[in-house]
């Protein structure tokens, strides 16, 4: 009886010194952050892919064999350089033959001219009839009428016989050629004597849905969120990370209707031709600040059995109080949150393993050294005895 009655009166002083509510031994010390907001990019990474900045066709002008190929497949032609000539025989003759139409045409009218002019005079002393002259300054004007039409006969000839020569219509990289010497071509074919792309600068075509883009206006109009123009990374299709970065230049005005998405279009410097027409990419850039969000260490962050993300905060009466957050992305160590929290709350981040909401806690703002008391007197002699037992 008496062993009975001492272990109960241990366990009454064990309940009175570390109660659940009392500060003391009983009651766990966390450490806090006070929370404020700041101004966070809202950053968004989504699937794109290259475009060449400028592609171009080359297309014969008119019809004939193909003469000679001046270009090496694959290689960097400029603009206006011969790239095919066609067989000019034929428009060299039309050429000709023009010319000399042309030559005929001006003799006749220089006649005719000189004609109209004598019978001028003598149509004023009634020499000859006013009629031969009406009809000879008639016949001059034909013959001038004649040697205009003959000359643009020519220009055409000339023109045409300048086609016979394919130049490039723009600066870039030419693929293969699609015909071959001795090939018949034409002006009204449908395809291609060769493709050119212009790959420096280079597009990147990104995919973002409507619905975010919706969002985000919707934020720009609450004041909440400015816009900005801030440079676009690419991240490429072997995981490694491309040197140059780019800017948006435009968003399109039409949702696409079978995937319900908007494209952005990106520029990037392009020198080392590193980036190809075609490659998939991933872009990482932002298009807006938001100046509500708070930017939360990631230790202070917890998930529940549904997975959605909560917070220990310090409540009233120094109780930990559980709240839910909304968490859109990371930002290098923290968590960007968007609502669940207030300025001036203080953050649990230290402490966190067994800690229950509602339980009485002792706040401490964050890496604040941790008090070691010395234990009781009566249990440290057997420790003192120890140690000299050691020495």
């Amino acid at each position: 009886m008496l062993a009975l009655a001492a272990c109960s009166g241990g366990g009454d002083k064990q309940s009175k010194g570390g109660g659940a509510g009392q500060p003391g031994q009983g009651t766990p010390q966390v450490g806090y952050v006070v929370l404020q907001p700041s101004d966070t990019p809202l950053t968004t990474e989504l699937a794109g892919r290259t475009s060449a900045y400028e592609n171009s066709d080359v297309r014969p002008q008119v019809s004939g064999v193909i003469f000679r190929r001046l270009f090496t497949e694959g290689s960097l032609v400029t603009k206006g350089q011969a790239l095919y000539e066609i067989d000019p025989r034929a428009y060299r003759a039309a050429t000709n033959q023009a010319a000399a139409n042309l030559a005929s045409a001006q003799a006749n009218a220089e006649a005719t001219r000189t004609q109209a002019d004598r019978y001028k005079p003598l149509a004023a002393i009634e020499a000859v009839s006013k009629q031969d002259y009406t009809n000879a300054v008639a016949t001059a004007r034909q013959a001038a009428a004649s040697v205009a039409q003959n000359r643009a006969a020519l220009d055409t000839a000339r023109l045409n016989l300048h086609f016979t020569t394919v130049p490039a219509p723009i600066t870039g990289r030419i693929g293969r050629s699609l015909f071959t010497v001795g090939a018949l071509v034409s002006a009204s074919q449908t395809d291609p004597l060769a493709q050119i792309q212009r790959l420096d600068p280079i597009y990147v075509d990104i995919q973002q849905s409507a619905a975010a883009l919706l969002g985000l206006r919707r934020s720009l109009a609450s004041g909440g969120v400015t816009a900005t123009s801030a440079a676009v990374h690419l991240k490429l299709d072997d995981g490694s990370d491309y040197a140059q970065t780019g800017a948006v230049e435009f968003t399109e005005a039409l949702v696409d209707q079978s995937t319900g998405t908007v494209t952005l279009r990106a520029r990037f410097p392009n020198a080392q031709g590193l980036l190809l027409p075609g490659m998939f990419v991933r872009a990482t850039f932002s298009q807006g600040i938001n100046h509500d969000a708070f930017l939360l260490p990631q230790q202070g962050v917890s998930r529940d059995q549904k997975g959605n993300a909560t917070v220990m905060v310090v409540g009233p009466g120094n109780k930990a109080v559980q709240k839910p957050v909304t968490t859109t992305r990371t930002d290098g160590a923290y968590w960007v949150v968007t609502s669940g929290v207030a300025r001036g709350d203080k953050l649990i981040v230290q402490g966190l393993g067994k800690l229950k909401p509602g339980q009485q806690v002792q706040p401490v703002p964050a890496n604040t050294p941790q008090k070691v008391q010395a234990p009781p007197p009566g249990k440290g002699g057997k420790q003192g005895a120890g140690k000299s037992r050691a020495g």
